[in-house]
């Protein structure tokens, strides 16, 4: 793996940890996909620091569980919006 994947994915799982940010907010603030984002967090950060993965993985299981609560309160306020 080339030394600039690396340290990116290294400081996209302090981000998340940090901020227990989201996939796609991770993947805005470094400029790069949903889909790299996940690879880096799901494949490679376990073969570079096994800790540090486990913590991420458990910030995104987290996030995932909390989906459909967020999903719907943005929708409340689409629609509460609407009617102002």
């Amino acid at each position: 793996m080339k030394d600039y994947i690396e340290e990116r994915v290294l400081e996209v799982a302090k981000y998340i940890i940090d901020t227990k940010s989201t996939i796609r907010k991770a993947a805005k603030i470094f400029g790069v996909s949903k889909s790299t984002v996940h690879k880096d967090i799901t494949e490679r950060l376990p073969k570079i620091n096994p800790q540090i993965a486990k913590e991420a993985k458990d910030i995104l299981e987290l996030n995932k569980a909390e989906r459909h609560i967020r999903g719907g309160k943005a929708t409340k306020m689409k629609y509460s919006a609407q009617e102002a």
